[in-house]
């Protein structure tokens, strides 16, 4: 339910611009009274304490020491009828004299002290010289008061919370997709938001916090948004690096301001608030026992948030949301029962979802009546919402480039290349015993993946170059998300990765730098195998390998070992059975289909881009009837 009529407001206006009601900055006057009265204390004691304090003596006791010699006189400077000075053991003086005295000069340079006449002071410089500090001390504040009128006073409020407010444009669950669950479980926050009466008549409290866990990319920060639009709540989004500074208690003054501030604004509402903390992870991490520098300071930012999220009465209808990736590094007293109570997973969508997402980014771009969404959500396996609105928009630039009226499909599925290999690099020049062998190369990958049961089908071989390093590209595509991978299925990924290196090899008896990056990734399957999986009869049901704690990081980031030396032999000898065992067995079908692979390869040099129905034509292959498996997005191609 919405408010409506007289009873709307503007969440923008009541947002609190100080950082508290009884905090009163110093006025002009007393800062301007107070550096003068700083500047004229420091160049008195600067002088003192440099030179001593002079001692006056009369003309009279000048001339008498002048010519009797004592006590000798080491220095003198005369600046027109005003002499300082100082004796052999270091006193200093000061006297006024006749600028005229001519015997006064002649008396000095008897006495053999060092002597230094200066010119007399003009009138400007003399005005310059009293009047320039205060000049430059005026000038100083003005600009800074300047900056400070012009920024709203930020100058001034370096401890205050650097908040967004709600987004100009509302945002609402109809904005995002593919997360129907976490959607359903914040339904119950929108409701208290709305009647948090419904909840407290029968002595129901609501979380205080929640907690979005997810891979980059999957739309938590949207999520969050949406919330406060379906809720029509004032809305505080600050990042959690914004707490972090250099100076302790910074941190700590922003917490206590974002909070004082929520307050206020639920206050004045009568609803409630949401605040938003993007990738808490920053400032929530995991406290140690270094308590000095940059620890120091955001362990007290944590310490403040923690204090905070007791202190506050979850019956104003004030709600943490917070966000991360990284759900492992937080610190236990921010996870438990009582302040980040409700913990929602943001996954990555399925086939479902991303055909919903990709309708969602489509609704402005201008589509052909032919284009199936939903053909490209079985070719998405992986992708997150961020991608997925990568894909449209890259989709749309290219139709324009093109000056076509609509997007079609081929534009489309050209985007799922370009985000995935990056765009194409036709103007790399590649010498034509090269180019033959990347043809060789891809036709290796592509043979395998028509031959082997238990694989992705064949989607396109190119050997156009992609990106920073591929010289070629076999796509495989899946038909379905799949959750479980046999072990057949993973032997076949290594054999299909190992292709294009037994091809090099048959045709050439040669080998070359360009299965760099198929040899790594079928290592990586099978010490994953091995040691994660337990698919090693020689080694068992065992895993030797944990992961670091790191669930949505993405590559093999740091590995928790378990083993001896021993072992570790053990498991580098059953990875290179496997990988040799699947590199005899890709030989034997290319070996078998040799024909097949000059046919494939000399038509690739013709027409670079082949896709799955020509090369099946051309091979005169029929149409399997039988679905294959799905990839995860990290295995689905083979680039090389």
């Amino acid at each position: 339910m919405r408010d409506s009529g007289n009873n709307k407001r503007d969440f923008k206006n009541i947002l609190p611009q100080g950082s508290g009601p009884n905090k009163k900055m110093p006025g002009p006057l007393t800062i301007f009274v107070v550096l003068m009265v700083v500047w004229i204390l420091v160049n008195l004691f600067m002088d003192i304490s440099t030179n001593g304090i002079p001692k006056p003596i009369t003309y009279s006791e000048f001339y008498s020491i002048l010519q009797s010699g004592q006590p000798r006189i080491e220095e003198v400077v005369k600046k027109e009828g005003f002499i300082t000075g100082r004796f052999a053991d270091g006193q200093r003086f000061y006297l006024y004299v006749d600028p005229e005295d001519k015997d006064l000069l002649r008396l000095l340079r008897k006495s053999g002290a060092k002597i230094e006449i200066k010119p007399a002071q003009t009138f400007l410089s003399s005005l310059f010289y009293y009047f320039g500090p205060v000049v430059l001390l005026v000038l100083f504040y003005w600009f800074f008061a300047f900056r400070a009128a012009q920024g709203g006073g930020r100058i001034w409020a370096f401890g205050r919370a650097k908040t967004r407010g709600n987004p100009a444009e509302k945002v609402t669950f109809d904005d995002v997709a593919g997360v129907d669950e976490a959607k359903e479980e914040l339904k119950e926050v929108i409701d208290f938001l709305k009647d948090p009466k419904k909840y407290q008549r029968l002595g129901g409290k609501i979380p205080k916090g929640v907690l979005l866990v997810g891979p980059p990319g999957t739309g938590k920060t949207l999520l969050a948004k949406a919330v406060a639009g379906e809720a029509d709540v004032p809305f505080f989004s600050i990042s959690g690096s914004d707490f972090v500074e250099m100076f302790v208690g910074v941190g700590a003054a922003r917490v206590r301001d974002l909070f004082d501030q929520a307050k206020k604004a639920a206050q004045q509402t009568n609803k409630g608030c949401i605040i938003y903390i993007d990738e808490i992870d920053a400032v929530g991490g995991k406290r140690s026992g270094v308590v000095y520098g940059a620890h120091e300071e955001r362990q007290q930012t944590l310490n403040q948030l923690l204090v905070e999220m007791d202190g506050f009465d979850s019956s104003r209808g004030i709600i943490v949301m917070a966000s991360t990736n990284r759900p492992d590094v937080l610190d236990p007293a921010l996870l438990r029962p009582g302040r980040f109570d409700r913990r929602i997973v943001v996954d990555l969508p399925d086939m479902n979802g991303r055909e919903a997402i990709l309708k969602v980014h489509a609704r402005n771009v201008k589509l052909a009546k032919n284009v199936d969404l939903r053909r490209i959500a079985q070719q998405t396996p992986g992708f997150s919402g961020a991608d997925l609105a990568n894909l449209i928009n890259e989709a749309a630039l290219l139709a324009a480039r093109r000056n076509k009226d609509a997007v079609t499909i081929e534009e489309l599925e050209e985007s799922i290349e370009r985000v995935m290999a990056g765009p194409q690099r036709k103007s790399r020049a590649i010498n034509p015993e090269e180019k033959k062998i990347v043809a060789y190369h891809e036709s290796g990958h592509a043979l395998l993946s028509l031959y082997l049961d238990g694989v992705d089908p064949l989607h396109k071989v190119s050997i156009v170059p992609r990106g920073v390093a591929a010289l070629g590209y076999t796509l495989q595509r899946p038909t379905e998300d799949r959750y479980l991978v046999r072990r057949k299925e993973l032997l076949g990924r290594i054999k299909v990765l190992l292709g294009g290196r037994v091809a090099e090899e048959l045709v050439f008896n040669e080998v070359t730098t360009g299965a760099h990056n198929d040899l790594e990734v079928a290592s990586s399957i099978a010490r994953r195998m091995v040691c994660q999986f337990g698919m090693s009869q020689k080694l068992g049901n065992v895993v030797w390998e944990h992961p670091g704690g790191m669930p949505f990081w993405e590559g093999d980031g740091f590995m928790d070992k378990h083993y001896s030396v021993q072992t570790a032999r053990e498991i580098d000898e059953e990875v290179k059975a496997i990988i040799d065992e699947a590199y005899d067995e890709a030989r034997k079908i290319l070996s078998e289909h040799i024909s097949d692979l000059h046919k494939l390869a000399n038509r690739l040099l013709e027409k670079e881009t082949l896709s799955v129905e020509e090369v099946k034509g051309l091979l005169g292959l029929e149409e399997d009837s039988g679905e294959k498996t799905a990839e995860d997005k990290d295995n689905q191609d083979t680039v090389g």
